[in-house]
């Protein structure tokens, strides 16, 4: 847990009692599903806190993690805790005072990963179609637009933060056209209303629906 004098202790306050929404998935490439579920805080931010269990290439995983941003969607924290094969994962991020995204491992002191925070406002773990979420609502496309959206990716099975260049054209209500170049993806997401993917072609398909109080701009 965070030290009481730390940065990570000023972004994250009490969430809603209960979610206002919560989704769930399965994954397309290897057995798995993952539940999300999203809490307003106190301060207007939002909180992502969701828990993937899979298999991948022998690997045994399960990994829970909690996304602050704030009203604006903009990252201001993120925890991945669980275990990847025989692998403990306890890893926290924040921004630094220098603009660099930082991570801690455990009770280890924080230690700079390299990637700006200036750049890459957006934390998106690898592992999971939650985090793309994050990106949708901040940058608030209309049907059309297009824009860049580099990230601080979490790259699987080595959970290394890297700077991953991503660009989003909304191309219709509820599709964007979505380039990952340097990984060599490229797709059309299909989102609901609220910018939680619903297709994701190749990797995740999502199952049912929660209560909802998010909207997102035509």
């Amino acid at each position: 847990m965070p030290k009481p004098d730390t940065p990570r202790t000023t972004v994250v306050a009490a969430a809603a009692a209960a979610p206002h929404h919560t989704f769930f998935w399965r994954r397309l490439y290897s057995p798995g599903s993952e539940v999300c579920r999203v809490y307003q805080r106190a301060d207007v931010g939002w909180d992502l806190r969701g828990m993937a269990v899979f298999h991948d290439e022998g690997r045994a995983c399960d990994l829970g993690y909690e996304v602050s941003v704030d009203a604006h969607w903009v990252t201001l924290a993120a925890q991945v805790r669980g275990h990847c094969g025989d692998r403990s994962v306890d890893l926290h991020f924040h921004p630094g005072p220098d603009g660099q995204w930082r991570v801690g491992q455990g009770s280890e002191p924080d230690a700079d990963t390299g990637v700006s925070a200036h750049a890459c406002p957006d934390i998106d773990l690898n592992f999971s179609p939650a985090t793309n979420m994050i990106a949708i609502r901040r940058m608030a496309l209309q049907v059309g637009q297009q824009a860049q959206a580099p990230a601080a990716w979490l790259s699987f099975p080595d959970l290394r933060l890297q700077e991953l260049p991503q660009v989003y054209r909304r191309v219709d209500a509820v599709r964007y056209q979505y380039d990952a170049p340097t990984v060599g993806y490229s797709g059309v997401l299909e989102v609901c209303e609220h910018g939680a993917v619903v297709h994701y072609p190749e990797l995740f398909s999502r199952l049912g629906v929660g209560a909802s109080s998010l909207s997102m701009p035509d």
